[in-house]
């Protein structure tokens, strides 16, 4: 029998994952055995222009309200500290280049940058940051800056991207159970609590089985 398989589509800069990520902890502890693929959605493109003030603001005041439904907390000392920039795409590209380099290292990636980001006020929009995460959990940086700029990392991350368009993603986080057709269903679409995913993968299996 083949292992049941999750489709994870997330952003490593997007608030609501990092909020996530304790209920997806819980919900995957009760199946050791399932696959989880991470598909980096991309949240915000390219960009070396700073954010504007209102978006500073809007974006410090959805860490608040994340804070406030989720497990989490932020240092939000992020926003004096740092120059931020609306570009998620680079730190979306390190976690497809941390598993080009070591397959099944994209969960320590992507905590590597929530961390850096959320609790250590650091700016994963910049490239020095990510290089940083990766040489934390033990690869060798220049081998990973170089692997980051790679045309391949760009063609696997257009792929991802392509996929989330495929799958009807249009926020994240988003959590996808894959029956044994390659058929998608819906687990969570946004913020969703451990025990309402189980409930909704009981129902799938229910009527599949």
């Amino acid at each position: 029998m083949a292992a049941m398989q999750f489709v994870y589509v997330m952003d490593p800069m997007c608030g609501w994952c990092y909020g996530f990520q304790p209920e997806l902890d819980d919900f995957l502890a009760e199946h050791p055995a399932a696959e989880l693929v991470w598909i980096m959605g991309g949240l915000a493109p390219d960009s070396q222009t700073p954010m504007d003030e209102a978006l500073r603001e809007t974006i410090a005041s959805y860490w608040h309200q994340i804070e406030a439904k989720t497990r989490v907390t932020f240092n939000h000392e992020f926003w004096t500290r740092n120059t931020p920039y609306r570009s998620t795409y680079p730190a979306c590209r390190a976690v497809i280049a941390a598993e080009q380099l070591q397959a099944g290292s994209a969960r320590s990636m992507v905590k590597a940058i929530q961390s850096a980001y959320y609790r250590e006020a650091r700016n994963p929009a910049l490239e020095a940051t990510l290089i940083a995460c990766a040489g934390a959990i033990g690869f060798d940086e220049a081998a990973f800056a170089e692997v980051l700029a790679s045309a391949e990392t760009e063609q696997r991350f257009q792929q991802q991207l392509a996929l989330t368009r495929r799958l009807q993603v249009r926020g994240f986080p988003a959590l996808f159970f894959v029956d044994a057709e390659g058929r998608a269903y819906p687990l969570a679409m946004g913020y969703t609590p451990a025990d309402e995913m189980a409930q909704r993968l009981g129902r799938y299996l229910e009527n599949t089985g």
